[in-house]
């Protein structure tokens, strides 16, 4: 049994284990929509109306189950041949070389070559042009033959004479599935149709290369361990589209028989192993030490040893293909549970899993219907698999744009509670300004700017007449007095460069930075005083209370903030022993300034 036959058995296989009731509905809905075999006897007539046409209107078989006889032994059993017993073009699995028998006339001379193509790469054949019992053309293809450099999949270009009566005898071989989409056509429409299949897979393997080209580089870039594994799902789903598409024999590794004999199977096996660890880290959610994320960890490197030895050759086709069978729906199976938790959660990652996981249960069923020969082999069920696994990549990169979303929001949320915690250890809880903790900081940075051109100034305010109302209004008027206080304040100094903090009680701070002289300190200071002449409305109350205050200037008195919040806090006592509402400077000798 060729690799990529083996291949197409296990997605059988896995389409049942993953689809269940939905590959058994589908089923019986394709075969009520199959017509019964037909014996057909009529010629495939060639004309100029009909440039291509589907071979099986006309094709007849015979089984050679012992892969012996030749195209004469078939030449002398022509009345052998009987209709198959359903025209789709997939026959299923047979343990037989089939040989397939086409009748073909042209009533009319055609106007270029024609074409006889079978739409399936994974299989050997022999095409034969056949008249009164003559051989007259013959081609041999195969998935290693040097013509699959020219052509995706088995082709004859044969030419024909008006009138004359031809037989096209097929012989094809596979161990695995006989999917033979089979069209008879003048050589401009087959060559059409081989360059529409050439652009779509393209597209679909160019999709697949930047997807995985993407996931490789924010791999490298972020260091997120779920881009890698993305890749390697991505990398294993394209490698097995390109061998089961020939693209791979024609264009990557044409004659290179250990790339065509592991391809296929190394490919599903990567795809494996990166589902186990991709699906494991996108729904763990760093609880890692959790039986899911420690089966899915063990899968994925249990599916890593068994690729290595299949690489190697340790390990044969049979056991590779057996493994695949049986672990390929674990990692589906073992995370439905986790993405269900999900959708419960209202996360839309578990949603989105299982949307991908629908996806491609859909397409394995038809695949499965496929490869048994239930359905028709056409445009749709032959890609059915590759959209599928596209649509399933597409999905599991939204799973990817979500998670990083999350994370970013997590991280946004930390820092909002690592701003929240700052602010409430910077600040005082009654009026909002700064603490002494904040002034601090803030002035810690205000001084490393300092020069005799660039002077900063500290402000020691205590309230005058704060005492008597906070006694005879209560605490509460006393509360709302402060931060109106706080307010009044901060709409006195520069918004810009000035910073002002309550240090407890009725003491408050201001720091005035980028002063240039000490005239331009003091007259802030004056300013300050003048500010509140006016008393102060607190509810239906307008309140009087003044204001002392000490002051010292860096760097002509002091140069750290506990020396100048020293000075200043002298300064602001001596105002009060002298008379109350008064600004004074101390710069070192206590000397007064009015």
């Amino acid at each position: 049994m060729s690799p990529l036959a083996r291949a197409l058995l296990t997605i059988a296989r896995l389409g049942r284990a993953r689809c269940g009731v939905a590959s058994s509905l589908l089923w019986l809905l394709v075969l009520m929509a199959l017509p019964a075999g037909v014996q057909a006897n009529a010629p495939l007539v060639l004309t100029q109306d009909r440039p291509q046409m589907n071979a099986w209107e006309a094709i007849t078989l015979k089984a050679d189950p012992t892969y012996q006889l030749s195209v004469q032994d078939m030449l002398a059993r022509l009345d052998e041949f009987e209709a198959p017993a359903r025209r789709g073009g997939s026959l299923g699995v047979h343990k037989a070389a089939m040989w397939l028998r086409i009748p073909i006339i042209a009533n009319e001379t055609p106007r270029t070559p024609w074409l006889v193509n079978i739409g399936y790469s994974s299989l050997q054949a022999n095409i034969y042009l056949t008249s009164g019992g003559q051989v007259l053309e013959h081609v041999r293809a195969t998935p290693t033959d040097e013509r699959q450099r020219y052509s995706r999949t088995p082709t004859m270009m044969f030419n024909l004479q008006a009138g004359q009566p031809y037989d096209l005898l097929i012989r094809v071989q596979a161990s695995g599935p006989l999917i033979l989409p089979i069209t008879v056509g003048e050589m401009p429409y087959q060559m059409n149709e081989a360059l529409r299949e050439q652009m779509l897979q393209g597209l679909l393997n160019g999709l697949a290369f930047c997807l995985l080209a993407y996931s490789l580089i924010q791999w490298i870039m972020q260091r997120d361990h779920l881009f890698g594994f993305y890749a390697l799902v991505v990398l294993g789903s394209a490698g097995f589209s390109l061998q089961f598409f020939g693209i791979g024999a024609q264009f990557l590794w044409p004659g290179n028989l250990v790339l065509e004999r592991i391809m296929g199977i190394a490919a599903g096996l990567t795809a494996l192993a990166g589902s186990f660890l991709f699906l494991g880290h996108a729904l763990t959610d760093n609880t890692q030490s959790s039986w899911y994320a420690r089966a899915m960890e063990v899968g994925a490197a249990i599916t890593a040893v068994v690729l290595a030895t299949f690489v190697l050759g340790w390990l044969s086709v049979p056991v590779a293909i057996a493994f695949m069978s049986l672990v390929g729906p674990l990692p589906s199976l073992f995370s439905v549970p986790a993405a269900v938790a999900r959708v419960r959660q209202k996360d839309p990652v578990g949603t989105t899993l299982l949307v991908a996981w629908g996806a491609y249960g859909v397409a394995a069923a038809v695949m499965v219907c496929l490869v048994q020969g239930w359905v028709p082999a056409n445009f749709w069920t032959l890609h059915s698999f590759q959209f599928g696994a596209t649509l399933d990549m597409l999905l599991f990169l939204r799973v990817m744009g979500l998670r990083a979303k999350a994370m970013r929001m997590k991280a946004q949320e930390a820092l909002r509670e690592r701003d929240i915690m700052h602010l409430l250890a910077h600040s005082d809880p009654l009026t909002g300004l700064s603490n002494r903790r904040g002034l601090q900081h803030a002035l810690q940075l205000a001084l490393s700017s300092r020069s005799p051109s660039h002077l900063v100034a500290v402000y020691l305010i205590d309230l005058d007449g704060f005492k008597p109302i906070n006694d005879s209004h209560g605490h509460d008027v006393g509360d709302d007095l402060l931060v109106a206080v706080g307010q009044r304040l901060q709409a006195s100094v520069r918004q810009q460069t000035d910073l002002v903090a309550r240090l407890g009680g009725d003491e408050f701070i201001i720091m005035a930075c980028q002063l240039e002289t000490p005239e331009q300190a003091a007259n802030l200071g004056h300013a300050l005083l003048r500010a509140f002449d006016e008393p102060l409305a607190v509810g239906d109350l307008h309140l009087k209370v003044g204001l002392t205050i000490g002051y010292a200037l860096a760097p002509l008195d002091g140069n750290d903030p506990p020396e100048l919040i020293r000075l200043a806090d002298t300064a602001m006592y001596a105002g009060k022993q002298r008379g109350k509402r008064s600004i004074l400077r101390n710069s070192g000798e206590l000397a007064l300034a009015p």
